[in-house]
């Protein structure tokens, strides 16, 4: 793996601050594994179906459904191949989530992360379907929810 520049570190550093012993997810990252890393620091993460998240897309590829992703959230999101799509959201969403379409990940729960910059598609391993730009930038929850709303009313035959 190459060094990482100032940037990569800097989201290695946030990704991990919830870790209370970060040396461990970057070694694991280094040897191209994702870590397990708690919910409760500085973002939470929405457990998309992957079902909804590409009839929002109106597409499964995956390059068409990151940049959807991309354009419509404005954030990181992991790829859990073959089930699921993380939107990382802001610290305290689990407490004001209305959606029914998704459950928020929050104060107590895990996630797998991805090493920062993997965005080539697995067929079972994490990856960033929208990487992370900048530490602390995040996908609006509102956001999040008008996506589902979408994949909801397409999976419906409810949507324009």
């Amino acid at each position: 793996m190459p060094t990482p520049t100032a940037i990569e570190a800097a989201i290695a550093r946030w990704l991990t601050s919830s870790s209370p012993h970060p040396a461990v997810a970057h070694h694991a990252w280094q040897d191209g594994r994702p870590v397990m890393l708690r919910t409760d620091g500085p973002y939470e993460a929405v457990r998309m179906p992957r079902s909804l998240v590409h009839l929002a897309a109106e597409s499964s590829a995956p390059d068409v459904v990151s940049d959807v992703l991309a354009e419509a959230l404005k954030g990181p999101v992991i790829c859990a191949p073959g089930r699921w799509y993380y939107a990382l959201v802001p610290p305290g969403t689990c407490e004001t989530w209305q959606s029914v379409e998704a459950v928020v990940c929050g104060r107590g729960g895990w996630l797998g992360i991805p090493r920062p910059g993997c965005t080539a598609p697995t067929p079972v391993a994490p990856y960033w379907a929208v990487p992370v730009e900048q530490a602390g930038k995040l996908c609006a929850p509102d956001a999040v929810a008008e996506l589902l709303r979408v994949g909801r009313a397409r999976l419906e035959g409810t949507a324009p």
